[in-house]
């Protein structure tokens, strides 16, 4: 069952590739092809937590090894608005006698334990390799724990070993859609309610556009899954407009939605000036479609003109301190096209950008932004090329994930976080405004000329 799912999940009719591909490359899907290390940088099972950790209210149990339970997710600074279950870690903690006798009682007891104990809506039970390899069933198990305990508790098959980080964000998606959407019927369905998709509330992001759309009128049904509940994850189902943020990990959630229930979506971003305003028109649009007042357009526009107008004024001090100074955006996804925009609406050149965890639609976004220069992509850098790109003076800073940060500091290069783990919040006008305060703060920081000068011994 899990391989089938995970074919399907490879030629993802919604994918541009995929649909561009001769009917015999499709089934093929899109995946390489494991290899030892593969997994390395995030597998499977790392890609599911990320995914739905952020559904602040529920118990997330790791079926597995305690070293599981020690991923990435620790480091994502995604903030809740209030229930913080979270943030604490559930684990089986599986030893050898666990692998010999195998772990189904113990995974039972652990659900019912935590259950009494913190009185969770739900419980997310994930499978992770050592569990698969002795075929322990986690959905048999979550389904009698159901039906005993009188408790959602839903069964999430993404052993690492199956694939990459992106893949299980893709497992995620499929566990929501098969066992949580639609399970519950509210009462409050509203006209202007959306869903976006894609969004993990990063340094609460969402707090920087949430106030936009309540502005007009629209109510945000659900985060999928920043500081999410697992009600309002139940209840999406009724919403009328599905925005994604990240169409690499949940471009399938988004299109079986639409399918399923006729929700419509769109692919857009809340980073910079531009992209915001153009999501917001977006979203409007759609509404309108759909039977909303038309008056919403007017709103919008009057809004985005507002917004625009107060977020330059804040930005323009920094604008001469800023223009000509050339950067290398080395992230993905989403980030990999829209960031690009908003550094060159304050006259910064971007040099280059990575797009290895992009999709072709973003891939194709970035080059648009880029003026077509192909060379200006990469789906990897080296860190040798990337040091001598530093060296030689090609790029004034970089923005990046935490892992790639040490060649630029080693290149004595201005740097800026602009993953997960950061700790500004670079969503909507106020997002930009933040970001570019910390681009100029980090590439005017006066430390640079002092660690670039010749040392005092060397000027002898």
């Amino acid at each position: 069952m899990l391989k089938r799912k995970i074919q399907e999940l490879m030629t993802e009719p919604g994918c541009a590739v995929n649909t561009a591909k001769s009917a015999g490359e499709r089934k093929k899907g899109c995946g390489k092809k494991l290899v030892p290390g593969a997994a390395a940088g995030g597998c499977a099972f790392d890609g599911a937590k990320i995914a739905l950790q952020p559904i602040t209210d529920v118990v997330h149990l790791v079926h597995g090894p305690i070293a599981c339970e020690g991923n990435s997710w620790d480091s994502r600074n995604a903030w809740s608005s209030g229930p913080t279950l979270y943030r604490l870690g559930f684990t089986t903690d599986m030893n050898n006698l666990d692998i010999i006798h195998g772990g189904e009682k113990k995974l039972y007891k652990a659900i019912r334990k935590a259950i009494a104990r913190h009185s969770p809506p739900a419980v997310f039970v994930y499978q992770t390799c050592v569990g698969a390899l002795i075929g322990d069933d986690v959905e048999a198990v979550c389904k009698a724990a159901t039906e005993r305990l009188g408790v959602p508790v839903i069964p999430v098959n993404a052993p690492g070993f199956v694939g990459s980080k992106n893949l299980g964000n893709r497992l995620a998606g499929e566990a929501l859609f098969e066992h949580v959407i639609g399970t519950v019927e509210p009462n409050d369905v509203g006209p202007t309610d959306i869903n976006i998709l894609g969004e993990y509330n990063v340094c609460g992001e969402l707090d920087q556009f949430r106030p936009l759309l309540a502005r007009l009128g629209i109510r945000l049904r659900a985060s999928i899954t920043g500081d999410a509940r697992f009600a309002d994850v139940a209840a999406c189902h009724t919403a009328r407009v599905n925005m994604v943020l990240c169409s690499q990990a949940l471009v399938t959630l988004a299109r079986k939605m639409k399918e399923k229930y006729g929700i419509p979506y769109f692919e857009g971003s809340f980073y910079g000036i531009s992209d915001t305003s153009d999501a917001l028109r977006a979203i409007a649009g759609l509404l309108v479609e759909r039977g909303v007042d038309p008056t919403l357009t007017e709103r919008t526009e009057a809004l985005i003109a507002e917004q625009e107008a107060l977020a330059w004024a804040r930005i323009e001090p920094f604008k001469a301190r800023l223009k000509g100074k050339r950067v290398l955006l080395y992230t993905g996804g989403v980030k990999s096209w829209s960031v690009i925009q908003a550094l060159q609406e304050v006259g910064m050149e971007v040099v280059g950008s990575s797009v290895r965890k992009a999709t072709a639609s973003d891939r194709e976004k970035a080059l648009a932004r880029l003026g077509g220069d192909e060379e200006k992509l990469a789906d990897a850098i080296p860190p040798r090329e990337m040091y001598k790109m530093f060296a030689e003076g090609r790029a004034d800073m970089m923005l990046s994930g935490g892992r790639s940060q040490f060649i630029a500091l080693k290149a004595r290069t201005p740097w800026i976080d602009i993953n997960q783990e950061r700790h500004h919040g670079y969503a909507a006008y106020d997002g930009m405004v933040a970001l570019v305060r910390q681009i100029d703060l980090s590439i005017n920081n006066p430390i640079w000329k002092q660690v670039r000068a010749p040392a005092p011994w060397d000027q002898q």
